[in-house]
């Protein structure tokens, strides 16, 4: 079937990434794919990430979780999509099906589906992957534009990752008294390294959004998000295109993404630098952050999180640090050297405390426009401990979808974002 309509959006660009690989969060060169899973041969349009559905795991998590079915529900509202304007209502509606899905699923409401635990971010991802393949494959035999196409690619992406849903309350919240709280998280990603990977940030959104939390000086309601593990989003503005019209009406934003093992860290400098780890398009990006207006582009900016006193409070089992390291080039040096401090006067970018990959980025972007719009709010990034399988699983090989150590440490880890939060929000 052809459409007659298309739009004029630009295209968005290429994808990509830089990972925090150690204790020190330092960017090592991506992983080969995984010994014996090879890659499906590439269909036309297809991307990386999307071939990967075709592995066991992505399967075996679709069907555990039920959410298998979401994908063909959504290729049969394509097919019977007349116009852009058909298939564009058709990705809305979809999406936010499959984001409010996923909260209620984690949240405790209707039928968990299958065997994995309910707090379980990775249904929503390969859901979502399976739905952006069966787009593009419409899209190839649709006749519109490759402009119609990214555009209807882009609203699906943010109607299934919150972001379309994530307003920052109305006059009725304040009416009733609620704080407006702001939270991050992200998709899994070094999935050619371990193909089941979790991310607890991811879960930690669903696990908060649109809830209340009980503050000593009030409730404040939570709205979420997540976002791509993608280069090019982020050059493209998908963070500022989320935040943008949230944050002003926030008391409190907070962006989270998995981080060192065994511990979290409140990340006191972010710095203005990609440092190349291949995402998960295996897409590599090294050089300065690309933002709007880039003349006044400063090379750190920084957390207005309570840092010491969600380092002080007895939050949960993982102790937690205020980060102050960095990686800069001093101001009138050639070799970048680690600063324990913070940054110095006049010096370049090269690591914030959460590394050069996107949690770094986020964090920068998230801040920056904190201060571009001249909020007066506390906002800031907190890494969460790398999620590990219990002993006997962490190969990858032994095709372990889920285990109660990996299901306790995600519950442990959500709990303890969620009281660093409420700490925040009081703090604050």
């Amino acid at each position: 079937m052809r459409l007659a309509r298309t739009t004029g959006i630009t295209a968005a660009g290429r994808l990509g990434l830089v990972l925090l690989a150690s204790a020190a969060l330092v960017a090592v060169a991506p992983p080969p794919p995984a010994t014996g899973a090879p890659a499906a041969p590439a269909a036309p349009g297809v991307t990386v990430e999307e071939r990967r559905l075709d592995r066991d795991v992505p399967r075996r998590i679709l069907d555990d979780s039920g959410f298998d079915g979401v994908a063909p529900a959504f290729a049969a509202s394509l097919r019977g999509a007349g116009s852009y304007g058909q298939a564009e209502r058709a990705a809305v509606r979809h999406g936010e099906r499959l984001w409010q899905r996923a909260v209620d699923r984690a949240q405790g409401r209707g039928p968990a589906g299958g065997e994995l635990s309910r707090d379980d971010d990775r249904p929503l991802y390969w859901a979502r992957l399976a739905m952006t393949r069966e787009l593009r494959a419409w899209h190839a035999e649709s006749g519109l534009s490759e402009a119609a196409g990214t555009r209807l690619l882009e609203r699906l992406e943010s109607a299934s990752r919150g972001q379309d849903s994530m307003t920052g309350g109305g006059a009725g919240d304040r009416a009733k008294g609620l704080k407006r709280i702001v939270v991050t998280g992200f998709d899994p990603f070094t999935l050619d390294r371990d193909i089941r990977i979790s991310n607890p940030s991811g879960a930690l959104a669903l696990a908060l959004d649109g809830t209340v939390i009980r503050t000593a000086d009030g409730p404040a309601r939570v709205e979420t998000a997540v976002f791509p593990v993608r280069w090019g989003d982020f050059a493209d503005g998908t963070v500022e295109r989320a935040l943008r019209r949230s944050l002003p009406r926030a008391d409190l934003f907070v962006t989270v993404s998995q981080g060192r093992v065994g511990r979290i860290d409140v990340e006191r400098y972010n710095g203005a630098w990609r440092g190349g780890f291949g995402d998960n398009e295996n897409v590599s990006e090294t050089g300065l952050v690309p933002v709007k207006d880039p003349a006044t582009q400063p090379q750190w900016t920084t957390t207005t999180l309570p840092y010491a006193a969600i380092a002080a409070a007895g939050t949960g089992r993982f102790p937690v640090y205020d980060n102050t390291s960095v990686t800069e080039i001093p101001a009138g040096a050639t070799a970048p050297v680690v600063r324990p401090a913070g940054p110095t006067p006049g010096s370049a970018a090269r690591a914030g405390g959460g590394g050069d990959y996107l949690s770094n980025e986020i964090a920068y972007r998230a801040t920056l426009l904190r201060d571009r719009l001249g909020l007066d709010i506390p906002g800031g990034h907190v890494h969460t401990p790398v999620l590990q399988f219990g002993p006997g699983n962490t190969d990858p090989a032994t095709g372990t979808v889920s285990d109660p150590v990996f299901v306790q440490n995600r519950l442990d880890i959500t709990e303890q974002l969620r009281t660093i939060v409420r700490v925040a929000a009081e703090e604050s």
